[in-house]
C-alpha cells in the first residue's frame, strides 16, 4: 500500500513558468485529504518550497530540500542538516573564481546568501519568492557558518564545463546540473536519496511504500532508491530508463495521471 508521494519540483509538480497545474493541485489535495503524504524533494531552499503549499491553502509538507542536505517534517522540524565541510566549501568556492559571467549562492538551513544581487539572482527570487541576503561568503566563514548547497547560475556550455571540471577537482563533493543554467554543488554524502532514507526512517515507511516523480539528472539516485519511481514525459531519455514507469509531462498533470492510473486517487 502506498503512504507517500515523493514529488521532485521544477519540472515536475510545476510547470516550465513555475506555476502548479490544476490537476497537480488537485492530486496533492486528495492524497492528503485521504491522510497519505505528499512531500517535496528538492534542490530548493524550504522559502522557495513553502509558497507553492501556500499559494494552494494547503498545510506545509514535509520536505527534503537542497538535493537531500537538508529535511524537515510538516511541522518544520529538522531531521536532518548535512553541512559542507570548511576546507572543500572555500576550495570549491574560490577554484569557481576562474569562470567569468558566473552567480554564485550560498545556502544554509533556511537562509540564501548572496555577494550581490544581479539580474539571474534576482530572477530567482521572482520565480521562488524566497529573498536573498547581501553579505561576504568569507564574512560567513568567520562567523563559522557553512553552506548546506552552493549554487552557480551561469550559461549553458558554462555550465556544462563547470560540472565536468570540479567534479574532477573536488572528489569529495557531488557536482551536478539541475537545470542547463544551474550547479549544485553539496557535500558527496548527500544525495535525493539520502535525504528520503531520513525521511521514510521517521515516519516508519518502507521503500515500496513509496511513489518517486523527477525529472532530470539530479533525481537519478532517488529514482533507483524507490522501486516504484516514475519520470514525467519531458525528462531526457537517460534519466527516463532510470525510472520504473513514465508519465504525461508536467504542464499535462503527469503525477495526477499515474496516482489516478494506480488507483492512488
Amino acid at each position: 500500500m502506498i503512504k507517500i508521494i515523493l514529488s521532485d519540483i521544477d519540472g515536475t509538480f510545476l510547470t516550465d513558468d513555475k506555476h502548479t497545474p490544476e490537476l497537480h493541485a488537485e492530486a496533492i489535495r486528495r492524497v492528503t485529504a485521504q491522510g497519505l503524504k505528499f512531500a517535496f524533494v528538492s534542490a530548493r531552499m524550504p522559502e522557495a518550497i513553502y509558497p507553492i503549499t501556500d499559494e494552494l491553502n494547503l498545510p506545509h509538507t514535509p520536505v527534503v530540500s537542497y538535493g537531500g542536505g537538508f529535511v524537515l517534517t510538516e511541522d518544520e522540524t529538522v531531521i536532518f542538516d548535512k553541512k559542507m565541510p570548511l576546507t572543500d566549501a572555500k576550495n570549491i568556492l574560490s577554484a569557481m573564481k576562474r569562470w567569468q559571467d558566473i552567480s554564485l549562492n550560498f545556502y544554509t538551513g533556511r537562509r540564501w546568501f548572496v555577494e550581490a544581487v544581479d539580474a539571474r539572482v534576482q530572477r530567482e527570487m521572482d520565480i521562488t519568492h524566497a529573498v536573498a541576503e547581501v553579505k561576504s561568503f568569507n564574512a560567513l566563514f568567520d562567523e563559522n557558518i557553512l553552506p548546506n548547497k552552493l549554487l552557480v547560475m551561469c550559461e549553458p556550455p558554462t555550465c556544462v564545463e563547470m560540472e565536468r571540471d570540479l567534479s574532477k577537482e573536488f572528489p569529495a563533493l557531488n557536482v551536478v546540473r539541475s537545470a542547463p543554467h544551474l550547479l549544485e554543488v553539496m557535500d558527496k554524502s548527500v544525495s535525493k536519496a539520502t535525504g528520503i532514507e531520513v525521511l521514510l526512517k521517521h515516519y516508519g515507511f518502507a521503500l515500496d511504500e513509496a511513489v518517486a516523480f523527477g525529472d532530470n539528472y539530479n533525481d537519478t539516485e532517488m529514482l533507483k532508491l524507490i522501486p516504484q519511481s516514475v519520470v514525467m514525459a519531458n525528462a531526457p531519455d537517460e534519466v527516463k530508463k532510470l525510472a520504473s514507469a513514465v508519465t504525461d509531462t508536467n504542464e499535462a498533470g503527469g503525477i495526477y495521471t499515474y496516482l489516478t492510473k494506480i488507483g492512488v486517487i
